[in-house]
């Protein structure tokens, strides 16, 4: 990841309906939805959905197959768990945010210490 596709990524994502229709696929999952299911479920028009999944497509947010006569979309879950990495790499110092790789589960773990608690509230121990 370098910083020209992380901010053509956080562009595309600062528009609300890119932002929806990103966290809508998120939640299909790596099986993908098609673009119909998407326009009806956040009751976006076809072709103002179309064009918003380019911008994501070329932001390298969203990827789509072909399955029989649909086109499929699906978050590019990799390229996502890469901008969340440069993020806390790159962007963070270790005392705000680290990542561990937790072994057991196989995964990586993101830690957000709660080093700032909100006016009125003790940080947790």
């Amino acid at each position: 990841m370098d910083i020209k596709q992380a901010t053509a990524a956080f562009a595309a994502l600062s528009q609300d309906t890119r932002l929806r229709v990103f966290r809508l696929l998120v939640e299909y999952g790596q099986d993908g939805t098609p673009a119909g299911t998407l326009s009806e479920t956040l009751g976006i028009p076809h072709n103002t959905l179309s064009f918003h999944l380019s911008q994501m497509s070329h932001a390298g947010l969203v990827q789509s197959r072909r399955e029989s006569r649909s086109i499929i979309y699906t978050a590019n879950f990799e390229f996502f768990t890469d901008l969340i990495r440069y993020m806390v790499k790159d962007c963070c110092r270790m005392e705000f945010a680290s990542i561990r790789e937790d072994t057991t589960r196989g995964c990586s773990v993101i830690e957000l210490p709660a080093c700032c608690p909100p006016k009125g509230k003790e940080k947790r121990s």
